[in-house]
């Protein structure tokens, strides 16, 4: 059983910096991509950053050139370094994994019903 864990949340101003780190507690044997997602109050989930297995990543355009996904050689540690954060950066940020999916596919998987989801981080930018 996979189980991850988020951690890095916090309060920051606009223009500001956070790194969110998520562990990943049990194996993956097969390919898998993994990375961060957000969910506004009253908005719905979206993709952040996705890394595979192969360190390919995949952004969302609204971060891209702002935040760098990373991953350490045992993979079980994924980073999410946030520079120039905006206050519509603000929401809880979720680390999940998906065991088979490129990381296109990743991307687009805003639903708890498939892969492996942490509780999140709470990221708040204010102006």
């Amino acid at each position: 059983q996979v189980h991850l864990e988020e951690s890095g949340g916090g309060s920051v101003q606009h223009g500001g910096s956070l790194r969110l780190s998520c562990v990943r507690l049990g194996n993956i044997y097969s390919y898998y991509s993994a990375g961060w997602f957000r969910q506004a109050p009253g908005k719905e989930r979206e993709g952040v950053a996705i890394i595979d297995s192969f360190a390919v990543t995949n952004y969302a355009d609204s971060v891209k050139g702002r935040f760098t996904i990373s991953r350490d050689n045992s993979q079980r540690n994924i980073y999410l370094e946030m520079n120039s954060l905006k206050p519509e950066d603000t929401a809880m940020y979720y680390c999940a994994l998906f065991p088979s999916m490129t990381p296109q596919q990743a991307l687009l998987q805003i639903s708890s019903g498939s892969g492996y989801w942490g509780q999140g981080t709470q990221v708040t930018v204010s102006s």
